[in-house]
């Protein structure tokens, strides 16, 4: 196992060979004719340069991007340490873990910016984003001046700007499995104030996994985006961006396998169908020692989620959550000159969002007889009960209005080599459920010695009522950052920092409140508290973080270290309740802590030559759980990665006197590694590390590119997934190999 002492001695090897590497690069430095410079693309309002923040970061360009084929927010996943997004079920499981921290269900641990424009709910979070110009991973709390749901993190997606490029971008790409991905968009600059860009993007693939039960694939999957980008700077001191983008995705998904048979087979329909419409509008207006910027946005979404929740070839019960969510944000942000000592920043963010849901559970034949039937006769066989028919359900409908409102502030100083920053942020939420439950059934008592009808009984269920929780957190931030005197823009720092996340209800938990006050009608069964099971509290987090930044004379090398320990209070975990159900449920389960380290290098050892390479290690355990069944004390948080490792190196060879067609050709090969994972929180069901190796070819011409690629070119079998639902153990199957092609043309 590798120990805390191990990952120090690792860090230590690192910092030796950061050192040796900047030697390297200052003493060659003679001998370069050009320099990489990192894309132009819009920075973001509230922070400077992602390198300079007292925080880990993982900054990948706009040929990072398109080096490793990146289009959505789980095409960053294993590139950036301790980051982990698995690839399960569908694209509503936007399952995020970062340093040890992350949940199956409801509010995400990481915020996800997209020019600016917080990303509401975790459900949109994966969806194609065309023409990425760069892309920052910030780990650790960023809630001083992000709030809710950034305790692990944040992600800030930039796309490019008809200002800084024009002209017309076409990508085709053929892969395994019948995967195709076309798009193209268009950039045009009006004139020196007015820039406008539009594009469209569609992927489509059968899918790779066949349902046994009835031999169709059942992760196909057709999507399609758009996109219309507006930029207008009417002056030198203002401008105003306004993206409007729209995604409509259907797809199979849910390919769990049985471990007791080994196959997929599953009778009732899965599938998830969303669509969702962003706008987000930008204004920023500077002044001469300060600026005022204004963030707006309204977010829509429109999705069903229909499972066959037992996942097995037996009619036990289905389940759909068919939902509509409109939100609007408002952020505003003052921000002093950053060209001075004192540097200071104040803004007010406020939200509203309201979804309606109906999420229907119905039991059938197989569901009544071993859920319902089985358990009632297994205690009273003499009079044993029947229902009346096969099939029924249990209805829930929900209305949640949640609205929020923050004051933050955050100062930092310059004195010297030192930096000392300081921020709090003032954060109020308010959310409210109004639910409406309700089944319409009946069952038969018979004389199993007469075989006639002893009594009958309709059950005809109809409640409603309303639930309401307000938190209240505040959120400071401290650090101090060291510039140290080499060439390089290198600075070792130190922070503290809290974050947290929201609380909620646990919506999937009606049914089974449905369901246990009907067997309660007939004698048997747990009843539940709504006002306990269905609220879980806010889960809160104090980060402890040491690291640096640190880069060469001339910027060919780039490297980052960090270590933190974690703290987290109130952690909201996934299990599944007591009693007979089918649902799940977010619980507040005590306390855990995560020690990691983590480190990261880029190196451009000559125009052709490069490499990149991160390594992340963290250890999440329990500190304080027990379910009432067991103590999980010391026992590692499931589903978190203890490592995560990426190491990629590229060539590039220019063809002297080459033709428009051919004047250059790449050679890329990578490595990605996971694990250990554990799936539960008794540790005993385990995903070993694994190695994923990729490799691609490139040709460039003037106006094109033609990548040739691979994934998992060693065909290798891991896990992506495991759970346990009514006895039975399922796990998902990591994708094997995929050969693909990509042409991308710039006009």
């Amino acid at each position: 196992m590798c120990t805390f002492a191990a990952v120090k001695k690792l860090l230590f090897i690192l910092t030796i060979t950061f050192s040796a590497l900047s030697m390297w690069a200052t003493d060659n430095e003679a001998a370069i004719d050009t320099v990489t410079l990192a894309d132009v693309s819009v920075t973001a309002i509230k922070q400077g340069a992602a390198t300079d923040l007292t925080t880990a970061s993982t900054v990948l360009n706009k040929s990072d991007v398109e080096r490793n084929g990146i289009v959505t927010v789980r095409g960053v996943s294993d590139l950036v340490p301790n980051f982990f997004l698995p690839d399960y079920g569908s694209r509503m499981t936007s399952t995020i873990y970062v340093r040890g921290l992350g949940a199956r269900i409801d509010q995400p641990s990481m915020g996800l910016n997209i020019d600016n424009v917080p990303v509401m709910c975790k459900e949109n979070y994966d969806f194609d984003i065309a023409d990425i110009a760069r892309v920052e991973m910030l780990r650790g709390p960023q809630s001083t001046l992000y709030g809710r749901n950034t305790m692990g993190g944040l992600m800030n997606v930039y796309t490019l700007s008809p200002m800084q490029w024009q002209g017309t971008r076409i990508i085709a790409e053929m892969a395994s499995h019948m995967t195709l991905k076309v798009g193209a968009s268009h950039y045009a600059r009006i004139n020196d104030k007015l820039g406008i860009a539009g594009g469209i993007y569609y992927t489509s693939t059968n899918g790779q996994y066949t349902n046994q039960y009835n031999g169709k694939k059942c992760d196909w999957e057709r999507q399609g985006t758009g996109r219309l980008k507006l930029v207008w700077q009417p002056s030198s001191s203002l401008m105003l961006s306004n993206t409007l983008s729209a995604s409509i995705s259907r797809q199979g998904g849910y390919p769990y396998e049985w471990v007791e048979t080994g196959q997929i087979a599953y009778n009732d329909t899965c599938f998830y169908r969303r669509t969702s419409i962003m706008d987000g509008l930008t204004i920023t207006k500077r002044f001469d020692s300060w600026s005022l910027s204004s963030i707006t946005s309204y977010q829509y979404i429109d999705d069903n989620m229909t499972l066959d929740q037992d996942f097995t070839p037996m009619p036990y019960f289905t389940l759909t959550q068919a939902r509509r969510e409109h939100a609007v944000t408002q952020d505003v942000v003052a921000r002093g000159d950053n060209s001075r000592a004192y540097k200071w920043l104040v803004g007010a963010f406020g939200f509203y969002r309201r979804y309606k849901m109906d999420a229907p559970v119905t039991f059938k034949d197989t569901g009544i007889k071993s859920l319902i039937e089985d358990h009632i006769n297994s205690v009273n066989p003499y009079y044993p009960v029947v229902w009346n028919e096969r099939s029924f359900v249990l209805g829930s409908r929900f209305t949640n209005p949640t609205w929020g409102v923050a004051l933050y502030h955050q100062s930092s100083y310059d004195w010297k080599r030192f930096t000392f920053t300081a921020g709090l942020r003032f954060d109020y939420e308010h959310t409210s459920l109004n639910h409406h439950s309700e089944t319409h059934t009946g069952y038969r008592v018979m004389d199993a010695a007469t075989g006639e009808v002893f009594h009958s009984n309709n059950i005809d269920i109809d409640d409603g009522g309303s639930l309401s929780k307000h938190f209240t957190e505040l959120l400071p931030k401290f650090s101090i950052t060291y510039h140290l005197p080499t060439a390089g823009e290198s600075s070792i720092y130190a922070s503290v920092s809290k974050g947290y996340k929201a609380g909620g209800f646990n919506t999937q938990m009606f049914s089974d409140v449905l369901q246990q006050r009907l067997m309660g009608i007939m004698g048997i069964g747990a009843a539940y508290d709504i006002n306990d099971i269905v609220g879980y509290k806010p889960e809160k987090a104090w980060n402890y973080e040491i690291g640096g930044h640190f880069e060469s004379a001339n910027r060919r090398v780039r490297g980052d270290l960090a270590l933190f320990y974690i703290d987290c209070r109130d952690r909201q975990m996934t299990i599944f309740p007591d009693g007979t159900t089918t649902g799940r449920i977010m619980t507040n389960a005590g306390k855990t802590r995560s020690v990691g380290a983590e480190a990261s290098m880029s190196v451009n050892f000559t125009d052709n030559l490069g490499m990149n390479l991160s390594y992340g290690y963290c250890d999440a355990r329990f500190v304080r759980y027990n379910d009432g069944k067991a103590d999980y004390k010391d026992k590692h948080v499931p589903y978190c990665p203890q490592h995560t490792l990426f190491a990629q190196a590229f060539y590039t060879y220019n063809f002297k006197g080459g033709s428009d067609w051919a004047q250059s050709i790449t050679l890329d090969a990578s490595l990605k590694g996971t694990g250990e994972i554990y799936w539960n929180e008794a540790n005993t069901q385990r995903q070993p590390f694994y190695a994923l190796l990729g490799s691609s070819i490139t040709i460039a011409g003037k106006h094109y590119s033609l990548q040739l690629w691979g994934q998992n070119l060693t065909g290798t079998h891991y896990n992506t997934f495991y759970f346990v639902s009514i006895s039975h153990e399922f796990l998902q199957r990591g994708r094997s190999r995929m050969l693909g092609a990509t042409l991308r043309i710039n006009i």
